[in-house]
């Protein structure tokens, strides 16, 4: 519907922009259509995480800029988006004037706006991503400590650092937290 919405909205006020639609990545890498100036990708889609999709989108249309909507303006979704090749990042909940105006800005030639981010990025070391995508499985601390080959203990600590990072207050808000974010599949 969000999609529906943005694509009435631009074509009703840029008449002359020819707005395609798709509600996968690969039903959007195999459109017949012009190459696109502008791609808008939401951070979830049917059938794949879209920030995994900015990349095969730039691989098919090299001169196309992706411009990532997503309900999900978190600091470390905004930072991977533009670490990954998106020219901006705007959130869902963002006035309908302002996105029309960055867009028509883009595909005017106008320069991307810098992503403003109120906190630093998410960081979590190899072993806490480790830790985190065993934590999604449902493993316990015990589990992840045999499976890994590290002390219980050594395991909490890692687990506690990955809620802190996440602002998650249990492991379940943390793993949902992570598949939101797109750290975990």
């Amino acid at each position: 519907m969000f999609r529906s919405s943005v694509a009435l909205m631009l074509e009703m006020r840029l008449p002359q922009t020819t707005v395609s639609e798709a509600s996968t990545l690969d039903e959007a890498l195999t459109q017949e259509s012009p190459p696109p100036d502008l791609i808008l990708l939401d951070v979830q889609l049917e059938d794949t995480n879209g920030l995994e999709g900015i990349a095969l989108l730039q691989e098919r249309w090299l001169l196309a800029k992706v411009v990532i909507l997503s309900a999900f303006d978190r600091d470390a979704v905004v930072c991977e988006a533009i670490q990954r090749g998106a020219v901006e990042f705007h959130a869902k909940t963002e006035c309908p004037e302002r996105l029309l105006q960055r867009i028509q800005a883009l595909l005017s030639g106008g320069h991307p706006e810098p992503a403003i981010l109120i906190t630093p990025p998410l960081s979590l070391t190899p072993r806490q991503r480790q830790v985190l995508r065993l934590l999604c499985q449902g493993l316990t601390n015990k589990e992840i400590a045999l499976q890994l080959r590290r002390s219980e203990h050594t395991v909490r600590s890692h687990v506690q650092a990955i809620l802190t990072s996440l602002q998650a207050s249990s492991r379940t808000e943390a793993a949902d937290a992570a598949r939101r974010l797109g750290l975990v599949l």
